[in-house]
């Protein structure tokens, strides 16, 4: 299958209403800050769009398209992840 004919399943799905969350735009918002040392007022929250929150999924998966994610077991295991530290983020976070 090529690129072109891969179709997206459940895990592009869950992907792309992940990144319409607003609340994973500030959690990508506070990651940045931690790993590039800088302040509230250098990156506010709210800095990330979904199209932002996409791009970051991809670059950090290593694909093209979020339909790679249900055919490329390497990017949705990193999709994974990046899904359970956004979840022990928010519970820390208390949201």
């Amino acid at each position: 299958m090529t690129q072109s004919e891969t179709k997206g399943g459940t895990l592009a799905r869950q992907a792309a209403m992940l990144c319409e969350l607003p609340v994973f735009g500030l959690y990508l918002d506070q990651r940045r800050r931690w790993r590039q040392g800088l302040s509230p007022a250098q990156l506010p929250d709210g800095t990330h769009t979904p199209e932002d929150a996409a791009d970051a999924l991809r670059q950090a998966c290593g694909i093209q398209s979020r339909a790679e994610l249900d055919h490329n077991e390497q990017a949705a295991a990193m999709y994974r992840r990046i899904v359970a530290d956004h979840m022990r983020w928010k519970r820390r976070a208390g949201l």
